[in-house]
């Protein structure tokens, strides 16, 4: 699946290969699971926030959509733009945090895999790898962001899309996109491994599960989800 030369990996998939750096998280499951689940169609304008190494971005303009991608990370804006390339496609790839470098711009399809563990104050890194999986403290912090500012960015009949962990509640992401005036379904869900980060944090974790998806003692599975939300016409 991986081969390095020079701290680069490349990673195959779908018939696309992509470069990945030491500085930009591979692929997980969680990315393969959000894939695998969007939707694209010929034409449409698709903006990914948090992008990476451009795996979804590539994907969907490849599927015939115009493609925008954000990172705040200089080296994953740098290697979508090497990985579009390296599989004959287009991505406008832009640095910058969730929708600051898309202002005023309106998309058919809003999409994101976002850091989502939670993560207790007293364990928070600012280095790359942890900022990958830190979701604030109850693990919605930046997904609450791309939430909130989707019907500024949304097309009528446009769908937010995005990935949970189970813990984080199906019941409350319904309620946070019926919040803002978004209809929400759930498109996909996948028994995965339980993630190891997860462990370090496991009884804060279980305070935050009030639907009870976590099971007793030392889990080996958790469900992850993808979660859409549609905007009226």
């Amino acid at each position: 699946m991986a081969s390095s030369d020079a701290g680069v990996h490349l990673f195959t998939w779908r018939g696309c290969v992509f470069r990945v750096p030491d500085a930009v998280q591979p692929p997980k499951a969680g990315s393969l699971l959000f894939c695998r689940h969007l939707a694209v169609r010929p034409g449409e304008r698709v903006l990914e926030i948090g992008a990476g190494l451009g795996l979804a971005a590539v994907l969907a303009a490849k599927a015939g959509a115009t493609v925008v991608a954000t990172d705040v990370l200089p080296e994953a804006v740098e290697v979508m733009r090497a990985n579009a390339s390296l599989n004959g496609v287009v991505v406008d790839a832009r640095i910058g945090d969730c929708y600051a470098p898309v202002a005023g711009e309106r998309f058919d399809l809003v999409c994101t895999n976002a850091p989502q563990m939670p993560t207790p104050a007293n364990r928070a890194r600012r280095d790359a790898a942890a900022l990958a999986d830190n979701g604030g403290v109850d693990g919605w912090e930046m997904l609450d962001r791309v939430i909130e500012g989707a019907c500024r960015h949304l097309r009528p009949a446009g769908r937010l899309v995005f990935t949970i962990f189970a813990f984080l509640g199906q019941k409350a992401a319904f309620a946070k996109l019926e919040a803002v005036g978004l209809t929400p379904s759930i498109v996909a869900r996948e028994v995965q491994s339980f993630p190891r980060i997860g462990y370090e944090r496991l009884e804060h974790i279980r305070a935050l599960d009030n639907e009870d998806s976590v099971s007793a003692g030392q889990p080996e599975t958790i469900d992850r989800l993808v979660i859409q939300g549609v905007l009226p016409r």
